[in-house]
């Protein structure tokens, strides 16, 4: 066991690890990646605990996403090859169909405080309508700041969880944060309300029968009723791109096919939802969301039916094409890391700098155009032609290629089947030459 590790320095941290891999001289694995500059170092550094070293991931851009009649630049954050290029690919293809067309579902986010207590529902919920003004009371001091921004509690309600778990309670509180992911306000505004239930309890000669305990108070990270719906559509015979190799009418009817697959097995849901989040976390991380937070709550809403099933759904009808998806998420464009982070701050300059609305709908499009870029490729060549020529460079660094060599290979592969093993047999053929 190391104790007290978090209190030593920075570089007494890299020392302890050094050893503990036997590379005590390596003391420039950890200036590898170093920014140059100080002050951004320190406050990168300053998000996180037990730092020795800042580890960068790329930052792209993918143009040409229309949405809703707007042209955007898109921010992508990820070490993933292939899906900036396959996420742009897809926004150019819809751009020259009409873009992308989206349709906010609510801005409700909700947190609960969870109690434990051997009331009845009836009169523990008659009990929260009579000192309704006291909970909003005891939290006015932080609600009214977010009221002022046009947002605030909306809804305080009891939540009967009994027949789950015995004498089981929720107060569910609905919450409007704005342009703010919010996360400290709605904790914050919980833990006051349930000091205030407690205070209740305790003073209300009516309630000393009953035994009551906040077992704890916290947002929650699922948001159903804070979504986008965003959708693409064209008529069948405007699919071709001229790299289909099938009829327009049977790339669509395999296309609705592979989806329809998605919503009903498991196996294949999983897959093709991380299709879609390869572009909504890339778009989230680049702005500063917690894409975490934002998968989660997208997996738990596409298992609402109970089972778990595909976030995205496709027709044809009437010989037009549609491909959408509703998307929970909650995201901010004010507060926590968006304000700190130099990077965070540029993706919202290139996005315009958008109001929470309007981030949904550029990450909801960035995940659509991925997923749609990978069913079609599923569909039609094969998902790994595309992917491994874009992994080849990833390849070739992993085997030390030279850029001459890298050239020589690059063309040599040009019309072939990339793997590993090949690349590695043909440059060690070149290598030998």
């Amino acid at each position: 066991m190391i104790k007290g590790f978090s209190k030593l320095s920075t570089a007494e941290k890299q020392k302890l690890i050094l050893e503990h891999i036997g590379r005590e001289s390596d003391q420039e694995l950890f200036t590898l990646t170093r920014l140059g500059q100080k002050e951004t170092e320190e406050l990168i550094t300053s998000f996180s605990e037990n730092v020795i070293s800042i580890f960068p991931f790329p930052y792209s851009i993918a143009p040409n996403f229309l949405i809703d009649g707007q042209e955007y630049l898109v921010p992508f954050v990820t070490e993933e090859s292939s899906v900036v290029a396959a996420a742009a690919k897809s926004a150019k293809f819809w751009f020259e169909r009409g873009g992308f067309k989206t349709e906010i579902i609510g801005n409700t986010k909700y947190g609960q405080i969870h109690i434990i207590s051997d009331i009845s529902f009836d009169l523990f919920n008659s009990k929260i309508e009579e000192y309704k003004d006291r909970l909003f009371a005891a939290v006015a001091s932080i609600n009214d700041k977010m009221i002022k921004r046009g947002g605030g509690i909306k809804t305080i309600s009891l939540l009967d969880k009994s027949s789950q778990l015995s004498e089981y309670f929720q107060l569910n509180v609905g919450f409007n944060t704005c342009d703010a992911m919010g996360a400290n306000y709605m904790n914050s505004c919980l833990e006051g309300i349930a000091n205030e239930i407690n205070s209740i309890f305790h003073n209300d000669p009516t309630l000393d029968a009953y035994i009551l305990e906040v077992v704890m108070s916290i947002l929650s990270n699922y948001s159903p009723e804070n979504a986008v719906k965003i959708w693409v559509d064209t008529p069948v015979s405007e699919l071709d791109d001229g790299r289909l190799g099938m009829d327009t009418f049977d790339f669509a009817r395999k296309f609705v096919r592979a989806v329809e697959i998605a919503e009903v097995d498991v196996n294949r849901a999983v897959t093709h939802n991380k299709g879609m989040y390869n572009g909504i976390d890339s778009v989230a991380l680049a702005t500063g969301n917690d894409w975490r937070a934002i998968e989660a709550n997208g997996h738990a809403y596409a298992s609402k039916s109970g089972t778990y099933s595909s976030l995205s759904h496709a027709t044809v009808k009437d010989d037009i094409f549609r491909f959408e998806a509703i998307i929970p998420m909650q995201v901010g464009t004010v507060g926590g890391v968006t304000a700190l982070h130099p990077l965070t701050k540029l993706s919202l300059d290139i996005l315009g700098n958008p109001s929470a609305e309007e981030l949904m709908k550029v990450i909801a499009a960035a995940g659509l155009a991925s997923n749609f870029a990978a069913v079609k490729a599923l569909t039609t060549t094969g998902i790994q032609k595309g992917h491994m020529k874009m992994h080849l460079s990833n390849i070739l660094s992993g085997l030390g290629a030279t850029a001459q060599e890298t050239e020589l290979v690059k063309q040599y592969f040009s019309d072939k089947t990339i793997s590993n093993a090949e690349v590695e047999y043909y440059l060690k053929k070149l290598r030998s030459e």
